[in-house]
């Protein structure tokens, strides 16, 4: 389908959070480049959000050649004792710092569907400086909303699985519909993991962990301490990146006694 008529087509679903790339070339910029841009491009214009509970701000940038937008997350909140509708929570923390550690570790293991994350000072407060996502078709409260059914349900289900991983991983106190993207490809961004990395160093829904992407759990076999201190310490503290490797551990049992349990075909499988 031609750009012109899936904006139409998107228009007749109401879908309302369809964005397309501002810029050509900020499709074909790497990893490494769209790092350096989010850290260096100049701030054209800010704006709230005005959703969510963060205060974040929405961002164009520029470098003279090309313009694209970020989020900028600059929350950095701790309470000895939070209360939520989702009950009490010891210890929280809510920290832009988290958004770039999330970011850091899916790179360490693999993954792509974490958008590009840095540390930057916007507005005279560091922040979390995060690539918009392009080419959002709607987030995961739209898809349900409107039932529909990915186009793929069995490459769908294997990417959830990958999120539902990422998320025990990181102790993600906070995912919610609203921060599962879904491109116009249906592929899946997760975004916002300001509350994640808690202390604890259980798997927090266990139940939730029935497949593994077999890259991913080799990656997570091979994540080393040095690997975290290198990549994740400006961002996480002793004891935050000590709980992680616990937890890492505790999921690779976790998988390796389903494997035992059901055979590795009901387990693994590949991305495809």
């Amino acid at each position: 389908m031609r750009a012109g008529g899936f904006r139409l087509f998107a228009a007749m679903l109401g879908l309302g959070a369809l964005l397309w790339p501002q810029e050509p070339g900020a499709a074909t910029l790497s990893r490494a480049e769209k790092e350096h841009f989010l850290r260096t491009a100049k701030v054209l214009k800010l704006r709230h959000l005005g959703r969510g509970v963060t205060n974040s701000l929405r961002a164009t940038l520029s470098d003279g050649q090309i313009t694209h937008d970020a989020h900028i997350q600059s929350i950095d909140v701790a309470l000895a004792e939070f209360k939520s509708d989702r009950g009490n929570e010891l210890n929280f923390r809510d920290c832009w710092k988290f958004n770039v550690a999330g970011y850091r570790l899916g790179v360490l293991l693999g993954l792509e569907n974490i958008p590009v994350s840095v540390e930057r000072k916007v507005g005279g407060r560091t922040s979390a400086v995060t690539w918009w996502v392009d080419d959002v078709l709607m987030d995961e409260s739209a898809r349900i909303a409107k039932q529909m059914g990915a186009p793929n349900p069995d490459r769908w289900n294997r990417q959830m699985a990958i999120v539902r991983v990422f998320d025990q991983l990181i102790y993600n106190t906070d995912r919610n519909l609203r921060n599962l993207l879904i491109t116009t490809n249906w592929d899946l961004e997760m975004i916002d993991h300001t509350r994640a990395f808690r202390l604890r160093k259980e798997i927090r829904n266990p139940e939730n962990l029935t497949r593994c992407e077999r890259v991913l759990l080799g990656r997570l076999r091979a994540l080393t301490r040095e690997d975290l201190n290198r990549e994740l310490r400006p961002y996480l503290t002793r004891l935050e990146i000590e709980a992680l490797l616990t937890r890492r551990d505790r999921i690779v049992e976790h998988f390796e006694q389903r494997v035992k349990e059901k055979g590795e075909a009901a387990v693994l499988y590949e991305m495809k």
